[in-house]
C-alpha cells in the first residue's frame, strides 16, 4: 500500500504528473483509466467530477489539474528540492501559471483552429499567439532552468507543454525552445517516466483498456 494513488492514461496530460512523481522519488500506485465509459463512470467521477485525467490521491486528499498537482507534490515532499525557497518563488509561480493558463489555453485554441478576432483579443488571457510565443521564448532564453538556478516543478510543466507543442506543430521549434527542452529530456526521472508510460500504450496505438 502507498499514500499516493495516481489516476492516469498514458496518452494524456497524466504524463506531466508521471514525470513529477518520478522526480519526487516516492512510491506510488498507478491506476490506468481508459477513455470513454470508464473515465466518465460514477466511480471515477467520485475522484474527479470532470471525468478527466490525471488525478492524484494523497493520504485521502484529492488533487486534480496538472499544475496544481505539480505544485502540491513539490510542497508535500520538500526533500526532493522541487520548489524554490518561499522568498524566491516569484519566477516559479509566474512561469508555472503562465504555462498552465495563457500558454496552454492559447495552444489548445490554436490546435483546434480557433483564432481570437482582433476586437476580442483583450478578452483572451494570452492576447494573441505571437505575443504568447515571444513571452515563452523570453522565459527560457539563455536559461537551463526557468526559475532560478535549479530544476523545479515549473520546469516539469513548462517543459512538457513546450515539448508537446513542438511535436504537434503548434509552436515553432525556436532554438531557445529546443535547447531548453533537450536539457530537461536528459533528466533520469523524465526518462523513467517516459518509459513507464510508453510501456502502457498498445503497439497498435489504440487506447489502453
Amino acid at each position: 500500500m502507498t499514500d499516493l494513488v495516481f489516476y492516469t492514461n498514458p496518452m494524456s496530460r497524466g504524463r506531466v504528473v508521471r514525470w513529477m512523481l518520478e522526480e519526487i522519488g516516492q512510491p506510488y500506485e498507478t491506476k490506468v483509466i481508459s477513455y470513454g465509459p470508464e473515465m466518465k463512470s460514477d466511480a471515477y467521477r467520485a475522484i474527479n467530477p470532470l471525468g478527466k485525467v490525471p488525478a492524484l490521491v494523497h493520504s485521502g486528499k484529492v488533487i486534480t489539474e496538472c499544475a496544481a498537482i505539480c505544485a502540491y507534490l513539490a510542497d508535500a515532499f520538500p526533500e526532493a528540492g522541487l520548489a524554490p525557497a518561499l522568498d524566491a518563488r516569484a519566477d516559479y509561480y509566474r512561469w508555472l501559471f503562465f504555462s498552465s493558463g495563457p500558454m496552454e489555453t492559447c495552444l489548445v485554441n490554436r490546435s483546434m483552429g480557433f483564432e481570437v478576432s482582433p476586437e476580442r483579443q483583450r478578452q483572451a488571457g494570452y492576447g494573441v499567439y505571437e505575443d504568447m510565443l515571444d513571452v515563452a521564448e523570453m522565459a527560457v532564453s539563455g536559461k537551463t532552468y526557468i526559475a532560478g538556478g535549479s530544476f523545479s516543478a515549473a520546469d516539469v510543466y513548462f517543459g512538457m507543454n513546450l515539448e508537446w507543442a513542438m511535436q504537434f506543430g503548434t509552436v515553432e521549434p525556436r532554438p531557445a525552445f529546443k535547447a531548453y527542452v533537450a536539457n530537461l529530456n536528459q533528466r533520469p526521472a523524465y526518462k523513467r517516466a517516459t518509459e513507464l508510460d510508453d510501456s502502457l500504450i498498445p503497439a497498435d496505438g489504440a487506447q489502453p483498456a
